[in-house]
């Protein structure tokens, strides 16, 4: 563990739980108390690391009673799935996100490393090297036209 950060040992306790459970709540000031770290830690971890793009769904409610729920998304078809990413594209997708997608994808073997690897290649910023308004517009472009040609083959 001494080659891991906060953020990655919060993640794998978090993937590890939900790896049985499918859906975890938690109360925020009870995990900064376990991994002896700011609240605001967990709240980083849970915005990066679990988005609508790597699978996951996340709910909360404020207050005393307050808790953090994260769900892992299980679609019951890969189309379903793919027209999903597609919304969440949209017109503009940063590198960031783009690369969490295919991510997904590949963790879900709905691709192949060597699939993953093409596409993220030709999203790069440095390939898409435009100013940043017109670098996630073309991004978001290329990763819906992979998205759909996926879909397309499972048809």
């Amino acid at each position: 563990m001494n080659n891991q950060n906060m953020s990655d040992i919060i993640e794998a306790y978090l993937k590890k739980v939900l790896g049985t459970d499918e859906q975890v709540e938690i109360r925020r000031s009870e995990m900064a108390n376990r991994f002896n770290c700011v609240p605001s830690q967990i709240n980083y971890v849970i915005n990066t690391r679990f988005t609508v793009q790597q699978g996951y769904l996340v709910e909360s409610k404020r207050g005393g009673g307050g808790y953090i729920r994260i769900i892992k998304v299980k679609l019951l078809d890969e189309a379903e799935m793919l027209d999903m990413l597609i919304d969440v594209v949209g017109d503009k997708i940063s590198q960031r996100n783009a690369f969490s997608i295919v991510e997904t994808l590949y963790e879900d073997n709905m691709i192949a490393k060597r699939e993953a690897d093409l596409m993220l290649s030709a999203m790069e910023k440095s390939v898409l090297s435009l100013d940043s308004k017109l670098e996630h517009e073309l991004r978001a472009r290329i990763l819906i036209a992979f998205l759909n040609n996926l879909k397309y083959e499972q048809s």
